[in-house]
């Protein structure tokens, strides 16, 4: 049965993996969406607001999906026909309201993607295991943002844009059923008791976590994702190999920092002191790009690299949360806490257009970008503060 579990793990991990690729790949590809469909670093981040917000929509329902159907179909199902949809809506698009309209499917198509895995693990392996576990399977899935960054680059020069979406609908239905064929629900699932989002809400101890959960996740997901392309090409002129590149540090840093989530956490010596110092570490590179966003291209990207490094905030975050949850609570619990997180990516990826925009016509673009980073900054410092109030888990 183990074997078979870890079968499932890795086939999660690898619709993980397309989850992470397709909310990052935009930043590659807006030089050359703009140029064929005029779509602007604004309509990007709508587009890319979209994927969020389809993602976030689909939580509560994927929670009760788990509860209730298991997380082979749910996984499988979602990732196929929102997925594999949204891949072939893309590359069919020919206006920029397209993108936004596939945007919005794949992210619904990903909404079950990490969520499946954690409720295996939190069913099936120890409390103590679980920081270790799903750090490993972020940091695994994180290799898409490796390949939403230079090697898309050189696969769209090979065969076009509109060619590598049609290969990457073909591989997100490959992946959708594999997990169909090797995904085993838990033995226990589905004699436990269901819980409700009003139990979830009842847990006064997650209140002091909510506004972290909204705003960790965002500086890392829409600066990749979005705003780190622009922001290399207006400052620095950086052409797109030299973007793909600076996303290609990111993502191997999201990679390594999940990986080494267990370690960490370890040296820390508790979870709540592990997110204590993943995020005194995202503010301190956030305020760099903030206070410098225009001194070196090099700079600029290490910066961008400790950004990415801090992804893994997101998995020790949900690991101290978990440890409030009870059995009954785990499916609506941990799928509840994603949704504030990535809802939170989207509500932020949409209100940075227009202070981009705002900005843009006060500032030159150092200045403008040093006040979007800091519409990161700021909120994720007010997050940190309240979170230090927030007490151990019992079994930390």
């Amino acid at each position: 049965m183990r074997l078979i579990l870890n079968a499932g793990l890795i086939a999660l991990t690898l619709g993980y993996t397309l989850s992470q690729f397709y909310r990052a790949f935009l930043a590659v590809l807006s030089s050359t969406l703009q140029a064929e469909l005029g779509a602007s670093p604004g309509d990007l981040a709508l587009s890319s607001g979209m994927w969020f917000l389809g993602f976030a929509l689909m939580q509560m329902p994927v929670g009760w999906a788990l509860d209730h159907l298991g997380p082979r179909r749910t996984s499988a199902a979602f990732l196929a026909l929102g997925g594999g949809g949204g891949a072939a809506a893309f590359a069919l698009a020919g206006e920029v309201w397209h993108l936004h309209l596939a945007m919005g499917l794949i992210g619904m198509g990903c909404a079950p993607a990490l969520m499946a895995a954690y409720y295996i693990i939190a069913h099936e392996y120890p409390r103590a295991a679980f920081a270790g576990l799903t750090g490993m399977i972020v940091g695994l899935g994180s290799a898409g943002n490796i390949l939403g960054a230079a090697p898309l680059v050189t696969l769209i020069h090979a065969i076009g844009w509109r060619e590598s979406l049609w290969l990457l609908a073909a591989v997100t239905l490959a992946v959708a059923l594999l997990q169909w064929l090797v995904v085993r629900d838990p033995h226990h699932a589905d004699g436990a008791p269901k819980g409700s989002v009003l139990q979830i809400l009842g847990l006064r101890v997650l209140w002091l976590m909510l506004p972290l959960f909204a705003v960790s996740y965002a500086s890392s997901a829409a600066i990749r994702g979005l705003w780190a392309a622009p922001y290399l090409r207006d400052v620095f002129g950086a052409d797109d190999t030299m973007i793909g590149r600076a996303t290609l540090v990111m993502g191997i840093a999201m990679v390594i920092g999940n990986l080494m989530a267990g370690p960490f956490v370890r040296l820390c010596r508790s979870l709540r002191g592990a997110v204590m110092a993943g995020h005194a570490l995202s503010i301190a590179a956030l305020a760099g790009l903030v206070l410098l966003p225009g001194e070196s291209l090099l700079l600029a990207v290490a910066l961008l690299g400790l950004v990415g490094l801090t992804g893994t905030n997101y998995a020790l975050i949900m690991a101290h949360a978990r440890g409030f949850l009870p059995v009954h609570l785990l499916g609506r619990g941990v799928t509840f806490l994603n949704m504030v997180s990535i809802g939170g990516v989207g509500i932020m990826q949409f209100a940075s257009r227009p202070l981009h925009q705002s900005a843009s016509g006060t500032f030159a673009a150092p200045g403008a970008y040093a006040m979007l980073f800091l519409f990161f900054l700021a909120p994720l410092v007010v997050g940190t503060l309240l979170y230090r109030l927030a007490p151990e888990a019992a079994d930390d």
